[in-house]
C-alpha cells in the first residue's frame, strides 16, 4: 500500500464502535504482482468456508487459480479488459458461485433457493475480512464474461458465477493507469442514519 493509501485508510472513521478490521478493508486495484503461497490461500477459503448460510446449506463453491499456475491466464481472459488490466498483478484468483437450488431433506424436496447469493455474499465477506487480517486484500469484481466463465470453468447449470475476486498484496499505485490512480483509496460510507431505519422504510 502506498503511504496516501494508508493515510486515507486510517483516516476512516465509524458512527459507532466496530472492530478496526472492518475499516481496514478496501478494495484496491494496485497489486504487487506476487503469487499467493498455498496456506494463506487456503486460510483465505477457510474463512469463506465457514460463512453462515439459510438452513447450513452452504450454497457457495470457490473455483481459484493462482499467479503463475497454468490456469492463470485463463482465468484473466474470463475478466472484462479493463480489469484484468488490474487484476493481472493479483496474487490469486477466485471465482464464487452458488447453488441456486437447495437439496432435498427428509421434511422438504430439491426447491429453488431464495437465499443463494445473499449466502454467497457472507462468504465472500469472510474471505475478504481473511484476507486483510493476513495482511492482504481482496477486490470483488463484478466485470467478467459470465457465461463464458460458466463454460471455461465447467460450472453445473444449477450453479450462478456470482463474481470474481482479486486478492493479493497491495502494490504502488503508479502501476495502475492514470484514470485508476486516482480512484486507489479507501471509500468512506453514507452515514448509519440514512441506511438503518426504525418501523419503517424511509
Amino acid at each position: 500500500m502506498t503511504p496516501t493509501s494508508e493515510a486515507d485508510a486510517a483516516a476512516r472513521r465509524a458512527d459507532h464502535e466496530i472492530e478496526p478490521l472492518f475499516l481496514k478493508r478496501w478494495s484496491p486495484r494496485a497489486f504487487d504482482g506476487s503469487a499467493l503461497d498455498p496456506p494463506t490461500l487456503a486460510s483465505i477459503l477457510e474463512a469463506g468456508r465457514w460463512a453462515p448460510s439459510a438452513s447450513n446449506v452452504q450454497p457457495w463453491r470457490f473455483v481459484y487459480a493462482v499467479r503463475g499456475e497454468a490456469d492463470w491466464a485463463r482465468f484473466l481472459a474470463l475478466l472484462k479488459p479493463n480489469n484484468a488490466a488490474w487484476a493481472q498483478n493479483a496474487g490469486a484468483l477466485v471465482f464464487i458461485c452458488s447453488d441456486t437450488e437447495k437439496p432435498a431433506t427428509d421434511l422438504a424436496p430439491a426447491q429453488l433457493s431464495r437465499s443463494h447469493s445473499f449466502d454467497a455474499g457472507a462468504a465472500w465477506a469472510f474471505m475478504a475480512l481473511q484476507a486483510t487480517a493476513l495482511g492482504l486484500h481482496a477486490h470483488a469484481i463484478g466485470g467478467f464474461d459470465h457465461e463464458r466463465a460458466r463454460v471455461e470453468l465447467q460450472v453445473p447449470d444449477r450453479f450462478r458465477v456470482e463474481a470474481a475476486v482479486a486478492i493479493g498484496r497491495t502494490g504502488d499505485r503508479a502501476r495502475l493507469p492514470e484514470a485508476l490512480q486516482a480512484r486507489e483509496r479507501p471509500s468512506t460510507r453514507r452515514p448509519l442514519a440514512e441506511t438503518a431505519f426504525r418501523g419503517r422504510f424511509r
